[in-house]
């Protein structure tokens, strides 16, 4: 389900539960997405998602809201060049690495000091 990621840990520890909660919300995030890029904002949201609350982007479905195992908030690649999570020269990169937005759910998995972007493919209609 995850594409182009190996990271073992990832794998073990996460897949499961982020598969499980994505496909409970996955038309809500799909469509958050849409309106971001349709209304100018960014062609590059990104959903942090984390257990705990964080300050990277603003609140979207609270787990409680939802009976989820993470917490999902909203933003774009902006805030991360802004932050210095993506570095201004590593910009570029992360724009082509960029999966269609249409077709995948760009998520940034934070769970103590594991940090990683993950793309989820959004299920057929």
């Amino acid at each position: 389900m995850i594409s182009d990621f190996n990271d073992p840990e990832l794998n073990g520890k996460y897949l499961g539960t982020i598969s499980s909660d994505f496909v409970k919300i996955s038309d809500v995030l799909k469509e958050a997405s849409y309106q971001i890029r349709s209304r100018g904002f960014s062609d590059f949201p990104i959903f942090p998602i984390s257990k705990e609350m964080q300050p990277i982007g603003k609140i979207f479905i609270g787990k409680a809201e939802k009976n989820l195992d993470w917490n999902y908030f909203i933003t774009y690649v902006d805030e991360f060049v802004q932050r210095t999570l993506i570095a201004e020269e590593a910009l570029e990169d992360f724009k082509k690495a960029y999966k269609d937005p249409d077709e995948f759910c760009c998520l940034f998995v934070m769970d103590g000091a594991f940090t990683s972007f993950v793309y989820i493919p959004y299920p057929n209609d």
